[in-house]
């Protein structure tokens, strides 16, 4: 299993870690092990959106498109 160490972390950033990890009950290591791996987890809207537009395989016809007009630029 790997570890790593967070270096330079903002002491109101730690603080408001510290108060989450109480409120669940548990370690701040254990909090910043559970934010890390929900964050990791969760895709992103944008994927989930087009994961399930591409489920629905509507073929949409385009419609035929005209020639270009002219410009008359003189």
């Amino acid at each position: 299993m790997g570890a790593i160490t967070v270096r330079n972390l903002d002491d109101a950033v730690q603080q408001r870690l510290r108060e989450r990890a109480a409120a669940h009950g548990r370690s701040m290591e254990a909090e910043a092990r559970a934010i890390l791996t929900d964050a990791v987890s969760r895709s992103s809207m944008i994927v989930d959106w087009i994961d399930a537009a591409d489920s629905l395989a509507v073929d949409l016809e385009l419609p035929a498109r005209s020639a270009p007009r002219e410009l008359d630029l003189s």
